[in-house]
């Protein structure tokens, strides 16, 4: 009978993870963080001017935050959505957001004009009157957002940002170690800055949507660097008379091939959602694939060269078993 372990071995040898790169990279990481950092701090501060610009009300900012009208339309025969957006950019409303609702006739049109809701519904009410009469519309819904309850909003998702990021650093110097946390902390502060100046340079316009996908940014990119952290504190435990920069190079190297691939998966997924998700999701779409690819960014050029840059004596005894 034939040892179990010699039956089995051809099976493990056959078995292989798809890979783009090598099994085997040398690539100098740390050696260019001097460059990586340059580039982050460039949009680090483009990103806190455009946050200046967010919290003092001066960029495109969306419906929730600045105020206006939203309601529901029903129509008696469906309205096409694209003449519909031609017909409401044609008669003063091009700021105005339209969305069709599944299983229905019925369009939903979010606009920002500062006019009674009951006015502007009924001025929309009569534009597709007149150009659709057979469809005969007629008004669900109204609703009116003050540009005081904007403000509020504005507030509360900037607060959200910030909060969510700190209970990032908690997590990370509980998880591994504080200068870990604080490495960590500092990348996800990067993406979000540098994801919201990027944004903000594309003139895109800050909905509560925009303010999701920042926060799902900094949830990847935290993980991303939990998958390079593991690996340096691996290392650390593994070669503790190394350099603390070979040693992080080594880390960069074994999980490049795994972080790359998980980027392309999900930039996959967010491409058909930018293609295919229609206007509604365009916006939202652009800020996850500026993120993503920011994020793996960071996860080599920004929190690993700054666990390096803050390295102290001692480290290594330091690190969590």
């Amino acid at each position: 009978m034939k040892d179990a372990r010699s039956v089995s071995a051809p099976i493990a040898q056959a078995v292989r993870f798809f890979s783009i790169l090598p099994q085997e990279t040398h690539i100098d990481f740390m050696g260019k963080r001097f460059i990586g950092l340059g580039v982050s701090a460039v949009l680090v501060l483009l990103g806190i001017f455009a946050f200046v610009q967010i919290w003092t009300g001066n960029a495109k900012m969306g419906l929730e935050f600045t105020g206006g009208t939203a309601l529901v339309l029903d129509f008696e025969q469906a309205v096409p959505i694209d003449r519909a957006r031609v017909l409401l950019a044609q008669n003063g409303f091009g700021d105005a957001q339209i969305q069709d609702i599944r299983g229905t006739n019925q369009l939903a049109i979010r606009t920002k004009l500062s006019e009674e809701g009951e006015q502007v519904a009924a001025r929309l009410q009569a534009l597709f009157e007149r150009s659709f009469s057979a469809s005969k519309p007629r008004i669900v819904s109204t609703e009116f957002i003050g540009p005081t309850i904007g403000r509020e909003l504005r507030d509360k998702a900037i607060w959200a940002v910030i909060f969510s990021t700190v209970g990032f650093l908690v997590y990370i110097a509980f998880r591994f170690d504080f200068k870990f946390g604080v490495a960590a902390a500092i990348a996800t502060f990067h993406d979000v800055f540098a994801v919201l100046g990027l944004s903000w340079a594309l003139g895109m316009e800050f909905t509560l949507l925009i303010i999701t996908a920042l926060l799902t940014i900094a949830g990847y990119s935290l993980t991303d660097t939990v998958v390079v952290f593991d690996r340096i504190r691996e290392n650390l435990r593994k070669h503790q008379r190394d350099p603390l920069l070979k040693i992080i190079n080594d880390a960069l190297n074994q999980v490049l091939s795994r972080t790359i691939l998980t980027s392309l998966t999900t930039l996959l997924a967010v491409l058909v959602l930018y293609f295919l998700g229609g206007p509604v999701l365009r916006d939202f779409a652009l800020v996850l694939i500026i993120g993503v690819v920011v994020g793996t960014y960071s996860s080599i050029f920004v929190a690993s060269p700054i666990l390096l840059l803050w390295r102290r004596r001692g480290l290594t005894a330091q690190v969590k078993q």
